[in-house]
């Protein structure tokens, strides 16, 4: 994940990044994300380089999705070994807290395929890696977004808000 650390300092993207931390919910992982953020943010370097974002990565409520793991052992962190739709559905039934996905793209296409994806947040970084998986691999059926937002920052990032238009 060191493509996502964009060089060019940017205090306006820092204060971005911290407050969509900050903006609650459960967070959503698949296992590969999963393994990802938990060998980052409960590390003393998140704490040194993101004090922030770090204490609301590692206290926020967090869900797993893995069908192989035995266990997540990160803070706040419950393990659903299966029926992802079903679970995602009781989810966004429940007590109104927002549903956040970071990545994931097995589960971002299971759940776009069943319209359980209220608003999609993409930020294009400009970082060519030449490789990589789309995260809507094994979507069937095309399906049309509205741009609901767009914001500019000053690193070259750039965030697009889209919304199901159906």
């Amino acid at each position: 994940m060191s493509f996502a650390q964009n060089p060019m300092p940017d205090s306006e993207w820092n204060a971005f990044v911290a407050g969509n931390a900050g903006s609650g919910g459960v967070l959503v992982f698949g296992r590969v994300t999963y393994d990802l953020m938990v060998g980052f943010w409960p590390t003393p370097m998140a704490a040194q380089q993101m004090p922030d974002v770090a204490e609301r990565m590692n206290n926020l409520p967090k869900v797993v999705f893995s069908r192989t793991m035995e266990k997540a052992e990160w803070n706040n962190t419950r393990l659903v070994k299966d029926d992802l739709t079903g679970a995602i559905r009781t989810m966004k039934q429940g007590d109104g807290d927002n549903l956040v996905i970071f990545g994931s793209g097995t589960i971002v296409s299971q759940l776009a395929q069943e319209g359980l994806i209220d608003e999609y947040q993409f930020v294009l970084d400009p970082v060519v890696l030449g490789e990589g998986r789309t995260m809507f691999d094994g979507v069937k059926e095309k399906f049309s977004l509205k741009l609901k937002n767009s914001r500019i920052f000053g690193n070259g990032n750039v965030l697009l808000s889209y919304e199901p238009t159906a």
